[in-house]
């Protein structure tokens, strides 16, 4: 009962951000809320006793993507671009009718997801049995979720760390690129500045 009432509070705390965020015109102070959102996700993981997935999230969403979007502000202007008050809601109305698809089909398919903790569940009576007893004798690993994630998701996880380093290297690309441009330009603009200023000498 203890860990339902914690993770409807923290349910309740990131439904919160979200307003917030969505609310909030200025970058930076959204760039932080998406970090206390992975935050927040972390701890809920933790609760649900994943928590190899709540290190995922606290390491790539609170940590890696904020370093980023900190650095990604420097080029950005500081506050989003208003958008035009006469469009009204129809906008948005795409985005809107979409979310709401997909959230029906979402509540639809956790209804028919076996009762958590059920022992009967096909999860339990597949391959969680075959992890948990070959992990110590045949892997030599103590650690069930370090089994499955380096052992039996090996090339998984491989893929995984692929991806997330590749995203992580574009973006410091991206930035690299900018900020040469940002040097080259300064250059340009301080040599012409000095041949201005001598041919008015």
């Amino acid at each position: 009962m203890a860990g339902l009432l914690t993770n409807l509070l923290l349910l309740a705390l990131l439904v919160f951000i979200l307003v917030l965020v969505i609310r909030t015109r200025k970058l930076f102070p959204v760039v932080v809320l998406a970090g206390a959102y992975s935050l927040v996700s972390a701890a809920m993981f933790v609760n649900l006793d994943a928590v190899d997935v709540a290190f995922t999230e606290a390491a790539v969403g609170a940590g890696i993507s904020t370093v980023l979007f900190l650095a990604a502000m420097a080029y950005l202007p500081g506050a989003e671009k208003e958008p035009p008050e006469a469009r009204g809601v129809m906008h948005i109305l795409p985005a809107l009718v979409i979310c709401i698809v997909a959230g029906m089909l979402l509540v639809v398919a956790a209804i028919e997801l076996p009762p958590v903790g059920d022992p009967t569940a096909p999860p339990h009576v597949h391959v969680a049995p075959r992890y948990l007893e070959e992990s110590g004798s045949f892997l030599h690993i103590p650690n069930v979720v370090t089994t499955v994630l380096a052992s039996y998701r090996g090339f998984d996880t491989f893929g995984e760390t692929v991806v997330v380093f590749t995203a992580g290297l574009g973006v410091l690309v991206l930035l690299a690129g900018k900020t040469r441009t940002a040097w080259r330009r300064r250059d340009q603009d301080a040599d012409s500045s000095g041949v201005q200023g001598h041919g008015d000498a």
